[in-house]
């Protein structure tokens, strides 16, 4: 990947992308273009995307594309944006695993006045997170789960260096806002304890604006099987409406200070 951006030249910039969504009222506010990237760090059980998990292209999964031609793309939708208050929205994969890149089309995007957010586990090197910081009016971050030795069984590294990152945003002088998004798994952390000490996490926060509480899926068995790899939780079912509803009103009660809400969407 070209890294040009200290001289103020991204047009050569280039990233590894999944794919565009348009109109989507899931992934921030208002209506949003997400651009999913290519490549992660993590290898979650449930991941729902596994097909952008590798950083290369594979089996007609991404393609290789400039800040330019991404930005020309989401600018088709400008007029959406204003009357919506939305705007684009970078997802993964692990989007933080392409800053250049990242930053080159929020910067262009934050040019035009769009609103810019970026969805993320913060399993990343610092300066890369730190490189995206300045181009965000927000940030959207999973808590998979708060034991750093469950976590690692879960999706393979621990979450010590997540939560550091979380941390050190928090610190940031910059304007952006944090919302923490918890992907509720039955059996895997949807206990009592796991979901106290997400919270008691989330408390120290002061950019905090709320928690989702976002329902694990399965959407995205019939791409694992494309890919010829086995889904690790075929056993698990989507909870109930009912069951998230529930679970959300359990953290409610548990810190008032904390505004929780049931996810618009799924992860």
């Amino acid at each position: 990947m070209v890294s040009q951006l200290d001289k103020g030249e991204v047009k050569n910039c280039t990233g590894t992308v999944l794919r565009l969504e348009r109109n989507s009222i899931h992934d921030g506010q208002g209506l949003r273009v997400v651009l999913f990237l290519k490549g992660c760090s993590l290898s979650c059980k449930w991941c729902s995307t596994p097909e952008s998990q590798q950083a290369v292209v594979e089996k007609g999964y991404g393609r290789i594309i400039s800040v330019d031609e991404v930005v020309a793309e989401i600018c088709k939708d400008e007029i959406f944006f204003f009357h919506s208050g939305g705007g684009v929205t970078i997802s993964g994969g692990e989007c933080l695993l392409q800053p250049d890149f990242v930053a080159g089309v929020l910067g262009e995007c934050r040019k035009r006045g769009i609103d810019t957010a970026i969805e993320t586990s913060l399993f990343a090197p610092w300066p890369s997170v730190e490189k995206i910081l300045p181009f965000l009016n927000a940030i959207y971050v999973d808590l998979k789960h708060p034991d750093g030795n469950i976590h690692k069984k879960l999706v393979g590294v621990d979450n010590r260096h997540i939560l550091a990152n979380l941390k050190k945003i928090d610190q940031s002088d910059l304007p952006f806002k944090i919302y923490l998004r918890i992907p509720l798994i039955p059996g895997i952390n949807d206990e009592d304890d796991a979901l106290i000490k997400t919270l008691s996490i989330a408390a120290s926060l002061k950019k905090l604006v709320e928690i989702e509480i976002l329902p694990y899926h399965r959407l995205g068995v019939g791409t694992y099987a494309k890919l010829g790899r086995s889904y690790e939780l075929e056993d698990v079912a989507t909870p109930s409406r009912e069951y998230i509803i529930e679970r959300t009103e359990f953290l409610k009660k548990q810190c008032y200070a904390v505004p929780v809400k049931v996810g618009s969407g799924y992860i």
